[in-house]
């Protein structure tokens, strides 16, 4: 049953993965689609909400599932005032994800799954180096552990796919579950889905 009959209803997407996995590309471009089709979105990105409402939280294991649990609350809020939830935090505690996903209710999880090699070659800031050579603590992924989904809704693999067709299987599967109403014509083009990207990328 569609969660759109008699009134639209929120729903929050929440993508988990290592950083430099492309998360923040993909949900960019999901937020960009869901907007297009209407829906009142909002994009809460990991690291803008840690440097507004999660300040003064450092990186420890205890301060990271306090920022996951604020993300969820928040979204939660927005969810059930009737938003499109977009979220990107890295999230590694399985724990902490399913305890969001029991506050929100309705919750997408989306593993954007890569390899570590692959994170660490994208990472221009050379923060995984500076983990190596021990001058980052409790850094996810070298020093402290990342906790896959065990029963996501999806799995992207972003080492294989663009962000761009990364998001239009997320909104193709957000139809599925009946968040999201199906256009006419059927699946959604990526060539659109491309387009909304780049015109948020140009704003």
């Amino acid at each position: 049953m569609s969660g759109f009959a008699g009134g639209a209803q929120g729903f929050t997407v929440w993508l988990t993965g290592l950083r430099g996995s492309g998360k923040g590309s993909i949900a960019q471009a999901v937020a960009a689609e869901l907007a297009r089709r209407g829906l009142p979105t909002e994009l809460l990105a990991g690291g803008e909400f840690r440097q507004n409402i999660s300040r003064g939280l450092g990186f420890s294991r205890e301060d990271r599932i306090a920022n996951v649990r604020r993300i969820g609350y928040v979204a939660k809020l927005l969810t059930r005032n009737g938003v499109a939830v977009v979220t990107t935090a890295i999230s590694p505690n399985r724990a902490a994800r399913d305890e969001c996903r029991r506050m929100i209710g309705r919750f997408v999880e989306v593993w954007v799954q890569c390899p570590l090699e692959v994170c660490e070659a994208r990472d221009t800031e050379g923060l995984y180096r500076q983990a190596r050579l021990g001058l980052i603590e409790d850094f996810t992924g070298i020093a402290d552990d990342y906790e896959p989904p065990e029963d996501p809704e999806l799995v992207v693999h972003s080492e294989r796919e663009t962000a761009e067709q990364s998001a239009a299987r997320i909104v193709r599967r957000l139809e599925e579950l009946g968040y999201v109403p199906a256009e006419r014509g059927g699946d959604p083009d990526e060539a659109m889905v491309k387009a909304q990207l780049k015109a948020l990328q140009n704003r």
